[in-house]
């Protein structure tokens, strides 16, 4: 008697690992068939991903370019062009063009600076192939963590074997119910999930000094999350997820319920003002209790 899929699976592996990447913690959750070599795939599909893309190490693909305008980068060149899209389908609240805001206003949550940056920028920037060309810094940081979480997840693809991988609140399809972080503080999850979908989650409690926090909306050139907490489900992929997240905790609650409303394979979360407020398809991926 072979037992159930379950009990197949823990019987051939089950690895869990943990490490920093992105300046958060990224967790990798493995059962079948080799686990512990798909886990050390993903977490070395995410850091090589991470050196390449980091804008504050200089070696990155990121930083050249930022300082020659140029780089023949596929991993680059792929996350440009999703950017781009979503800054058409956004009409501007997706912005890539701001990578020195993004990078002093990291710099300042960091605490290496007195004051936020208050200038935006515009440009240009086009791609050919795995070719990219710019005249201004871009903020790629909306949807590498994502990508990294996307690319990393493939890792981990085989017969016989599943798992997931999570990376400070975004993740690939949890293998089992996951908990919404509560923006108070507090042990109590907003929600528990489940879906087969991807997850982000983003808003001002995340990353925060003196009431400045990391989310920024060009079109109205101001700084601060709009909301407590943003969560999204999507159906395209974690990149999706990562780059709707940060848009909606942007946008006013107004404009962040249209937008939601509208995306198409996108259910979305908000907590404003301590009020939930959710799309109409949002709890299909909610576990029943």
């Amino acid at each position: 008697m072979l037992g159930s899929p379950a009990s197949v699976y823990e019987r051939l592996g089950d690895t869990r690992h943990e490490f920093e990447c992105c300046d958060t913690t990224f967790r990798v959750h493995v059962t079948g068939a080799r686990a512990d070599a798909a886990a050390t795939a993903a977490r070395e599909t995410a850091e090589s991903l991470e050196a390449q893309l980091d804008a504050f190490d200089a070696a990155s693909a990121v930083s050249q370019l930022d300082h020659d305008g140029e780089v023949a980068n596929e991993h680059v060149a792929r996350i440009v062009r999703r950017g781009l899209e979503y800054n058409d389908r956004t009409d501007g609240a997706f912005d890539i063009h701001q990578g020195r805001v993004e990078r002093n206003l990291k710099t300042f949550l960091r605490g290496e600076c007195d004051t936020p940056p208050t200038e935006f920028d515009t440009g240009t920037v086009r791609t050919s192939g795995s070719h990219v060309t710019t005249d201004v810094e871009l903020d790629l940081n909306g949807l590498a963590k994502g990508y990294i979480v996307d690319r990393a997840s493939e890792a981990l693809a085989g017969l016989g074997r599943r798992g997931f991988v999570s990376g400070g609140g975004d993740m690939s399809p949890p293998t089992g119910p996951v908990a919404v972080e509560s923006p108070y503080g507090d042990d109590t999850p907003l929600k528990i999930l489940d879906t087969d979908w991807y997850v982000a989650t983003s808003g001002r409690y995340r990353r925060s000094r003196d009431g400045t926090d990391h989310i920024y909306d060009s079109t109205t050139e101001s700084i601060g999350a709009r909301h407590e907490s943003v969560t999204v489900v999507a159906r395209r992929d974690c990149m999706e997820a990562d780059a709707l997240a940060t848009t909606l905790a942007a946008l006013s609650l107004e404009d962040t319920k249209a937008l939601a409303a509208e995306w198409e394979g996108l259910e979305a979360l908000v907590v404003h003002d301590g009020v939930f407020h959710t799309t109409e398809g949002f709890d299909t991926h909610v576990l029943d209790t």
